[in-house]
């Protein structure tokens, strides 16, 4: 390696440690003393289609009858954005009691006959009387539906209708969940619909997940509490925690296939944590390379799993029965994420600081092929009905989707960029990407690869996993 290359790679390397220290300490803190409230706005009904309209602030009404303003996250509606729902607003509140919701409306238009025609406003801020309880350290999730009150042309006393509600949790095999690591939350969403349905409130930092579809259990990485949440899917609430070490900054996790066995990538520590996900309990724990950023387990035979160390240039392979390393497989620059094909022969690896993708074949574990792919490669996913590979690049606002045997690329997706994380839904036969750019969740048709629906989800979105995902 020339000495312009060494010192290239220095200065990433010193850059990269640098940039997981400073989005660590800039992760907000975790609720303590105050309840969250997020309002989501329902799609508008076809009398609203044409509506145009600017909100000026919403609040929150105590049970004394004081405002606290929310933060608006939809200030201008838009035709075209109230087609789905929209994350509208989101706010800290004191636990409690509260009376409803206020709403001052700036500005509004109907389309109508090739123009928009101005609506009259009323000038007093609208009530909306809808009794709530926050509770400390939880998140509570309001719907919002509205349609127009009374004729619209010359009448004075035009206004919105505002009908809050609280959604109804779907089927649990319709359930998807988003962890936001900027907001402290998970979003879960209804996989058939398309919309928010609930939001929990984590600790700090919510990274990667692993769910655990049988005994429904999702296990969230807290990256910046050194610890991992456990979730009941089906109450929809935080059962307990497990403490790792101080330091260790947990930032994925993966569940082995008979489900006795949680993997945490410790990036903070350079170490992987075996945990008993039935008692709750550290099982041992072995040290990898430098920066290990995820966890991959062998899905077919659950014998091993795969650790990507980004800031080592390596993957350490992991016998899981001995709890040991089993090998290091030396790789390109920058080694981020892996994926299996579907019958677990072929590792294809994906790299920060190289265009090549890496196929290593995982019985003698063996590099067996390098293909051009590009710089900025940020995630993989593999459907193992077909094997098809779909690469995200962070700055692309589409997916390649490339043949297993050719690796020529087939088809495209359509995204909103700077993608996350991937995961394929079975029972849907869907694709979905999670934008942190746009904040988003963008589910696409398997079938056509076109957009079926988005959903907004909270700050910084990280990891995605659904329920009937394969």
């Amino acid at each position: 390696m020339g000495f312009v290359m060494r010192y290239a790679l220095w200065i990433w390397l010193v850059m990269a440690t640098w940039g997981c220290q400073a989005s660590l300490s800039e992760l907000r803190p975790s609720l303590e003393e105050d309840g969250e409230l997020y309002l989501y706005l329902q799609p508008v009904s076809q009398e609203g289609e044409g509506l145009r309209f600017s909100i000026d602030r919403i609040a929150s009404i105590t049970a004394d009858g004081r405002e606290i303003p929310l933060e608006l996250r939809l200030r201008d509606v838009h035709p075209t954005e109230t087609r789905r729902q929209r994350l509208l607003g989101h706010g800290l509140l004191p636990p409690g009691n509260y009376a409803g919701l206020t709403f001052k409306i700036k500005k509004a238009y109907l389309k109508g006959e090739g123009r928009e025609v101005p609506l009259p406003l009323p000038s007093e801020v609208m009530r909306v009387d809808f009794p709530l309880s926050v509770v400390r350290k939880k998140a509570l999730t309001v719907g919002l539906t509205f349609k127009l009150k009374g004729p619209v042309a010359g009448d004075t006393d035009f206004s919105f209708v505002f009908s809050p509600f609280i959604p109804s949790r779907p089927l649990i095999s319709r359930v998807g969940y988003v962890s936001n690591q900027g907001s402290n939350s998970l979003a879960v969403f209804n996989k058939r619909l398309g919309q928010v349905v609930a939001v929990i409130a984590t600790g700090r930092g919510p990274a990667g997940m692993a769910l655990d579809q049988r005994r429904r259990r999702l296990y969230v990485a807290l990256s910046g509490e050194d610890s991992i949440e456990v979730v009941d899917v089906q109450a929809g609430e935080i059962l307990t925690r497990v403490r790792l070490n101080q330091g260790d900054r947990p930032q994925e996790l993966d569940l082995t296939p008979d489900g006795k066995t949680l993997l945490t990538a410790n990036m903070g520590s350079n170490s992987v944590s075996f945990v008993d996900p039935i008692s709750l309990f550290e099982l041992g724990r072995v040290t990898v390379g430098n920066g290990p950023c995820a966890v991959l387990v062998d899905p077919v035979h659950g014998r091993r799993a795969y650790i990507f160390n980004r800031l080592s240039s390596a993957v350490s392979v992991l016998d899981l029965q001995n709890r040991t390393v089993l090998t290091t497989l030396s790789t390109d620059p920058g080694p981020l994420r892996g994926a299996l094909n579907k019958r677990g022969d072929r590792l294809y690896v994906i790299h920060e600081l190289s265009p090549f993708l890496s196929v290593f074949n995982t019985s003698t574990l063996a590099l067996e092929k390098r293909f051009r792919v590009g710089m900025g490669i940020d995630s993989i996913q593999v459907d193992p009905r077909n094997d098809l590979i779909y690469l995200a690049r962070k700055h692309d606002a589409v997916i390649e989707v490339r043949d297993p045997v050719s690796f020529v690329v087939v088809d495209m997706v359509a995204t909103e960029g700077m993608i996350r994380q991937m995961a394929i839904d079975g029972e849907e036969n869907r694709l979905y990407v999670v934008s942190e750019r746009q904040e988003r969740v963008i589910a696409s048709s398997l079938v056509s690869n076109k957009k079926v629906y988005e959903i907004d989800v909270g700050h910084a979105p990280y990891g995605i996993r659904l329920m009937g995902e394969r």
